[in-house]
């Protein structure tokens, strides 16, 4: 890899990649903003139009520093505001389609039920137990899986071997379902993700593992507190990270160990650059999700949201 190429940290808009060569990036994992949801983005998008130009734009992007064949996965669900129910995953999907992706899969992330930020829709059914209050608790995710053309599958040499993925670990995992059943990283108070929508490191660590090999680039235009990118230096590969909101750069550099050790067993250090598209938008953010009336904290330091 060219010293171009190795692992960075850019803070600003995604849908420019300007630091990106064409057909650079191997494998793409990330997880955008839930569009407006009340309990992590309360009025980012001034309307849903906004959020889906925001998906197009990056969209555009990952076509050209994707190379050929390779895949981009999404991990989203859908988003209920004020009653009303967004298709964020069918309107990702829809838009990638456009922009010359096939769909190759999905998987559902299932969560514990006794372990998720869990909604009190299903309370409604309590309160009014009669036909037409039914609300269902959402206890999943879904991740997106989609394709840039035909992938040319590779002769395996020696190099490729150290990529070879353990056939126990996908057997015991049951990775090998279209459910795949993860524990999630809940964002409270005193912990790193505090006021962070993280997925937890499984997610990135088998998607990595089942679409990229050793050495090669993982891409996160919506980077958060940094959790792919820490996987893919773990698993040996280069890491590269967009993220908007410059508050979460203190976040990042804890996660990733920046200024404390090496990151990466090839011993390149992380390039940090702030663009000036950057925007500041964590306080915001909390600020406006602690105004959120339905928002309580039960004596098990569990979330409840009534979205």
């Amino acid at each position: 890899m060219s010293e171009e190429l190795k692992s960075k940290i850019i803070f600003g808009d995604c849908r420019n990649m300007e630091e990106l060569r064409n057909s650079s990036v191997h494998l793409m994992v990330t997880s955008p903003p839930y569009f407006n949801a009340p309990f992590d983005y309360p009025g980012l998008f001034q309307n849903y139009d906004e959020f889906l130009d925001l998906i197009r734009g990056v969209a555009k992007e990952l076509r050209r520093v994707l190379a050929l064949g390779r895949i981009a996965c999404f991990v989203t669900q859908d988003i209920r505001i004020k009653g009303k129910l967004y298709s964020v995953p069918a309107d990702i999907v829809r838009i990638m389609c456009e922009e010359g992706f096939s769909y190759r899969d999905r998987i559902v992330w299932r969560k514990p039920e006794g372990y998720i930020r869990i909604s009190r829709r299903s309370g409604i059914q309590v309160q009014h137990p009669y036909p037409m209050y039914f609300y269902p608790d959402n206890i999943f995710e879904e991740i997106l899986i989609l394709q840039k053309g035909k992938y040319r599958y590779p002769k395996i040499n020696p190099e490729l071997k150290s990529s070879r993925i353990n056939m126990d670990e996908f057997s015991q995992g049951k990775w090998y379902l279209s459910v795949w059943d993860i524990t999630n990283v809940l964002p409270l108070k005193g912990r790193l993700e505090e006021g962070i929508a993280a997925f937890p490191d499984e997610i990135p660590y088998r998607l990595i593992k089942l679409f990229s090999y050793k050495g090669e680039t993982v891409l996160d235009p919506f980077m958060g507190s940094g959790t792919t990118l820490k996987v893919a230096l773990e698993l040996g590969r280069n890491a590269i990270g967009y993220e908007i909101d410059l508050e979460l750069l203190d976040v990042v550099k804890k996660k990733l160990k920046i200024n404390q050790t090496r990151l990466s067993q090839l011993g390149s250090p992380f390039e940090v650059s702030i663009r000036e598209d950057a925007k500041r938008l964590r306080t915001q953010l909390q600020e406006k999700v602690g105004k959120q009336k339905s928002v309580t904290k039960n004596e098990k330091n569990r979330y409840i949201r009534g979205n």
